[in-house]
């Protein structure tokens, strides 16, 4: 039983129980409350935007964590980085992050449950400690939460843009210029439903991404970019650099590989670097994934940065 005390006028129950309860992500209370597990004294259900009121009694039922859909799979996993609360992974191109239609197995959560075990009610949802994620063909660096606390912050660090994100990416044509800041809104292609694209201002979400331009391979007209992320929507690399007229190498969504000098076999597109402070140490973390093979022809003509932005 919860009883609420102070007079905390405009706040909304579920605002006050992420402040109280911070053992429990601000998901997991929506799912909670709108579940019906938080009523009032009188028995009666609580919405999400129920306001706060002094003298309010509150029981919160807390139910064993949803089993996971995903089962436990022996696949092997890069680890950059494990400790009881968060785990650091190399993701390699071609896994599935989560399951989904078309992929009901042989996904990175899969992995995750076989090797950690204890995953399946982080967050009381079917993706299982995932706090971000990488397209299937993207590789590089992510990080899975292991218990719920973990989660929460983790989440609010990438919601509050407090992570930094580096991506090395190779693009099609030589970029001019060749250093700036690409500044739109993406949303779902009006046509395409699996796409995303740039539209207006006031719909879709704003995008933020800065790029700079390693090294110009001539031979198969293709540019090794570096890729800092200051926002994290669907694709955003992909349609920034389509937008500037330089589509990814082997991009099946954004482009016509078959059509491109540069053959590669997978999407040049690689979560390099990734740091975000620990949701318990207080430390900031950085991690680097090592640059797959197929990116040897752009990188080692190229002047890496040896240190972080």
């Amino acid at each position: 039983m919860l009883h609420i005390v102070e007079d905390c006028p405009g706040v909304r129950l579920d605002q006050y129980l992420a402040a109280h309860l911070p053992e429990l992500s601000r998901a997991r209370i929506q799912s909670l409350v709108k579940d019906g597990f938080v009523r009032r004294d009188d028995g009666s259900p609580c919405k999400p935007r129920t306001p706060v009121e002094i003298g309010m009694r509150l029981r919160i039922d807390i139910p064993d964590p949803t089993p996971a859909a995903a089962q436990p799979q022996d696949i092997a996993l890069r680890i950059l980085y494990e400790d009881s609360h968060l785990i650091v992974l190399d993701k390699e191109s071609g896994m599935v992050v989560h399951p989904a239609a078309g992929n009901p197995d042989g996904t990175l959560v899969n992995a995750l449950l076989y090797h950690c075990g204890d995953l399946s009610g982080i967050g009381g949802v079917e993706r299982p400690g995932i706090v971000h994620r990488l397209d299937k063909d993207t590789s590089g660096c992510i990080v899975v939460a292991k218990n719920d606390a973990a989660h929460r912050a983790l989440a609010s660090q990438f919601a509050e843009r407090d992570t930094q994100k580096i991506y090395l990416a190779v693009a099609q044509g030589h970029l001019h210029p060749e250093e700036g800041t690409v500044f739109t809104h993406i949303g779902r292609h009006p046509v395409n439903r699996l796409k995303m694209t740039v539209v207006n201002p006031g719909s879709g979400k704003p995008a933020i991404t800065d790029y700079r331009l390693l090294h110009y391979d001539a031979a198969t007209d293709s540019s090794l970019v570096l890729c800092t992320l200051h926002t994290g929507r669907t694709h955003q690399i992909r349609v920034h650099m389509l937008h500037l007229g330089h589509p990814l190498i082997g991009d099946p969504v954004y482009a016509h590989p078959k059509r491109q000098k540069a053959q590669t076999g997978r999407l040049m597109l690689h979560a390099w670097r990734l740091s975000f402070i620990h949701p318990v140490s207080g430390e900031r973390l950085f991690f680097t994934a090592p640059i797959p093979p197929e990116f040897e022809p752009w990188s080692r003509s190229a002047s890496l940065p040896s240190t972080w932005p």
